[in-house]
């Protein structure tokens, strides 16, 4: 396989999903670790994420004991996306351990000086710091490395929280946007009929969100992913101009979103690439799966 995949992003799961297990076989052959840690929200990205350690352990015929799984429910947590997440690891038949954040968040709070009745982005931020905490003090406690779950598409936007889920050991989908990440889950959930299978289908069809708050919706804050992901192959990738990659936008997506609607997200994704550079230009390690990839050596801008 080459190093990288070409353009455009779709229609190739299975590569994709290939590139990605022996990218983190290497990785970890390389350090010689045989234990992950990975929190399991019950979303598209997590859920990959352990797809992709459960077929690298599984093909190398480690001990699957080494994939430490832990769900960290918050203040938005829902019983689907909770149940999902126990579902898919008991399918693939590892344990799944429950640690309740509310309660460590309050006491954060509380010191802080913080009115949590008042939703804030520390009321959202301290969630997802909280998680990234105890994932790395439990890597450190098993001798084990912090899979990273964010894609490509959260870290063009820089959606996500700065040293919170932003952080990792190693990012096994920072190379995998958005919309492929649901295409390579659907076609592992094919491939492999069963339990798990059946939770991930229902993750798929699952609003993506990352529940920080009651009734949070992402796309509905920074736009449809499968717009972003298409300005970011056109922009990014293809290197083409600001004007270009919205002629392109309207074009592919006629009768889908408005002209307006296109032009409102687009918007959207110019301010963010650039004001949360700052995010992508200090990020773990990941895999390069397509010739387009957010790395010191790759694409970046400067942080301003």
């Amino acid at each position: 396989m080459n190093s990288y995949l070409a353009l455009p992003f779709s229609g190739q799961a299975s590569k994709v999903f290939a590139r990605q297990v022996k990218g983190l076989d290497t990785r970890l052959k390389k350090m010689n670790c045989r234990s992950v840690v990975i929190g399991l929200s019950g979303g598209l990205d997590s859920t990959l994420a352990l797809l992709v350690s459960y077929e690298t352990f599984k093909k190398n015929g480690w001990d699957l004991k080494g994939i430490h799984v832990y769900t960290m429910p918050g203040f938005g947590t829902t019983k689907r996306t909770k149940g999902n997440a126990e579902f898919l690891a008991e399918g693939l038949g590892l344990e799944i351990k429950t640690i309740d954040i509310t309660k460590a968040c309050k006491q954060h709070f509380k010191d802080i000086g913080y009115d949590p009745a008042v939703y804030h982005v520390v009321y959202e931020n301290a969630q997802a710091r909280e998680r990234t905490q105890i994932l790395f003090d439990i890597a450190n406690l098993v001798g084990g490395i912090v899979i990273g779950t964010g894609d490509m598409s959260e870290i063009a936007l820089g959606w996500c929280t700065f040293n919170g889920d932003h952080m990792a050991n190693f990012g096994v989908n920072s190379g995998v946007p958005k919309t492929v990440v649901r295409e390579v889950c659907a076609y592992w959930a094919k491939k492999n009929p069963g339990k798990a299978a059946d939770a991930i289908n229902d993750i798929i069809l699952t609003p993506i969100s990352p529940e920080l708050v009651p009734g949070q919706v992402t796309e509905d804050k920074i736009g449809p992913y499968e717009l972003h992901d298409h300005f970011m192959m056109e922009y990014c990738g293809f290197k083409k101009s600001h004007a270009a990659t919205l002629a392109s936008a309207k074009k592919a997506f006629k009768g889908k979103y408005d002209d307006k609607t296109i032009e409102k997200w687009y918007s959207i994704f110019k301010t963010r690439l650039v004001s949360q550079a700052f995010k992508r230009n200090c990020a773990p390690d990941g895999i390069k799966i397509f010739e387009l990839y957010f790395g010191p050596y790759d694409w970046h801008l400067p942080s301003v």
